[in-house]
């Protein structure tokens, strides 16, 4: 018997059959990814960790940058993750927590958790014997989240590298967060004095030459801003685990 194809129940139900096969084969495919997807989003995130620490790696006469291809074997050269913690909002370890297993950028979309409830991993590097303790750092840009990485010096008073990240933000403005000569300054910033916490504010005038400020980006004032906020609210939870 013929299938009359110009009848409208054979096109719903040929468009049913498609919608379930195609659906099934996505489905297949991105069970197939996850475990690749989620070894990518680790490369990256200990990519983030080694630009805080301005970790370059050096093959005979060439100095490379972090990528894909050396980071694993970077962050295992300097990052002495039998030291790297967990702490709670008061500044307090956390024992048994891995710090890499921690995902703040969760805990932070999750506004049903209370924020006292919040962990806040520390990674421990070791560059040339100085001691280095990178910090995660997560907020809100104008279209989306923010993050990046913080990383204090071994006196535990200032910071000795910074690398920030966006999802959406607008593109020479707000996206500048990314850039080196928005970042950098950061960099000998003092985050404590004598024990006691030092806010570093973000300035649009251009007076971000003292030891807590930094300039703003021009036409990206929401997205400074919430650097501004997400790296104020973090630190005051490590500077108090520092003075402990």
């Amino acid at each position: 018997m013929a299938v009359n194809k110009d009848k409208n129940s054979y096109t719903f139900i040929f468009a049913i059959i498609m919608v379930v096969v195609v659906g099934a084969g996505l489905a297949a495919i991105s069970t197939g990814l996850k475990d690749r997807q989620l070894k990518n989003l680790d490369v990256k995130k200990k990519m983030d960790i080694l630009n805080a620490l301005k970790i370059k790696e050096i093959k005979g006469s060439d100095t490379l940058d972090v990528s894909r291809k050396n980071a694993e074997d970077l962050y295992a050269q300097y990052i002495m993750t039998d030291e790297c913690l967990v702490l709670n909002a008061d500044g307090e370890e956390i024992p048994g927590k891995v710090a890499f297993d921690v995902d703040i950028k969760q805990q932070y979309r999750d506004k049903t958790r209370p924020v006292e409830e919040r962990e806040y991993p520390l990674y421990i590097a070791s560059i040339d014997g100085s001691t280095k303790y990178v910090i995660p750092v997560v907020g809100s840009g104008l279209w989306g989240p923010i993050w990046g990485y913080i990383a204090v010096d071994e006196d535990q008073s200032s910071i000795y590298g910074a690398a920030f990240d966006h999802k959406g933000e607008t593109p020479g403005l707000g996206a500048e967060i990314k850039q080196a000569f928005f970042y950098e300054q950061y960099e000998s910033e003092v985050i404590s004095v004598d024990g006691k916490y030092k806010k570093i504010k973000i300035v649009k005038d251009g007076t971000g030459s003292d030891l807590h400020k930094v300039d703003g980006i021009t036409g990206g004032t929401i997205t400074s801003k919430g650097v501004e906020e997400m790296v104020d609210r973090t630190l005051q939870v490590y500077v108090s685990y520092f003075n402990k």
